[in-house]
């Protein structure tokens, strides 16, 4: 599940079932955590600046889309998926749809991206918020993927703010999930990040939890 080849036929052969286009959710939608969403995008809102929201691996989900029509505060929400299928379909329906945003400041993009390498597109110190909806977890279940996995992480804390999150939703235990957060935070060159765990609830069966890593500031 850490190749781009799996995602290109995942994408293609799910859009070939469907007489239309429709999104494609891992775990749930964006209503069943938008409450830990909104208020994050509150404390960060300002009239002069959109606050930066990444949907990390976002396939065809409807979660960074929703995020942009519904934030009643200035956001610029970029959709980055490495499968080029994943982001051909979803930018065509963005077109079909074009929803108009809640507030008129915002704004949305769709890219294909590989998110070991988020630096390469985004700035150090750059991003407000960083949603990863099960991309962590595919990798970390993979054979070849969890040193991805490490990857993605530290690629995360560079591009966030110091007052930045990282959100990732996941059905991973906190027993396995803190464990590979906090051990990650101790490898040499790797930004220093708090970690903390909030439990989502029970969905058709399954327990969810969203695990937020903040980077902690450097004192000087």
């Amino acid at each position: 599940m850490d190749k781009k080849a799996t995602w290109d036929r995942f994408y293609t052969e799910n859009s070939s079932r469907m007489p239309e286009f429709e999104n494609f959710e891992w775990f749930f939608g964006f209503n069943s955590v938008q409450d830990f969403i909104m208020p994050f995008l509150r404390s960060r809102s300002s009239s002069d600046t959109l606050v930066r929201v990444l949907d990390m691996g976002c396939g065809t989900s409807a979660f960074g889309p929703s995020i942009y029509r519904h934030s009643p505060f200035p956001v610029r929400v970029t959709c980055a998926d490495i499968s080029p299928v994943a982001v051909q379909l979803m930018q065509e329906s963005i077109r079909a749809k074009a929803a108009a945003p809640q507030n008129p400041s915002s704004q949305l993009e769709v890219l294909e991206l590989d998110c070991t390498e988020l630096c390469g597109y985004f700035g150090s110190n750059s991003v407000d918020l960083i949603v990863d909806k099960g991309t962590t977890d595919a990798l970390l279940r993979s054979r070849e993927g969890q040193g991805k996995a490490s990857q993605v992480l530290k690629q995360c804390l560079r591009v966030l703010r110091s007052d930045g999150s990282l959100l990732q939703f996941s059905d991973e235990d906190p027993d396995a999930r803190l464990l590979w957060l906090e051990s990650e935070g101790r490898e040499p060159g790797v930004t220093a990040a708090d970690v903390g765990v909030h439990e989502i609830g029970e969905m058709r069966g399954m327990h969810y939890y969203c695990y937020q890593v903040t980077p902690r500031p450097v004192l000087h």
